[in-house]
């Protein structure tokens, strides 16, 4: 499988959270590596997507889409997600 950067996480987070979270800061809960959400390295599949922390290897968060437009999102080793407003 690819790996992908978490760029390929924009459409569908801004579809889910209504606003591009690529640029913003996250923190590893595992090993407290941070840096943006295009960062993370990032593996696609037909049952929806896991990010991972590029330090450790850590699932980060997991995307998952099912039919009549339901979306679950985990976000288990995320220990912060800084969000900014205007």
């Amino acid at each position: 499988m690819d790996v992908l950067d978490g760029n390929a996480l924009a459409g569908r987070l801004a579809d889910l959270l209504g606003w591009d979270a690529t640029d913003s800061p996250v923190r590893c809960r595992a090993c407290g590596d941070g840096g943006a959400v295009a960062r993370v390295a990032v593996y696609v599949s037909a049952m929806g997507a896991v990010a991972r922390c590029r330090a450790c290897d850590a699932v980060l968060l997991t995307m998952v889409d099912a039919v009549g437009g339901r979306s679950w999102i985990g976000m288990p080793g995320i220990d912060a997600l800084e969000v900014r407003r205007g």
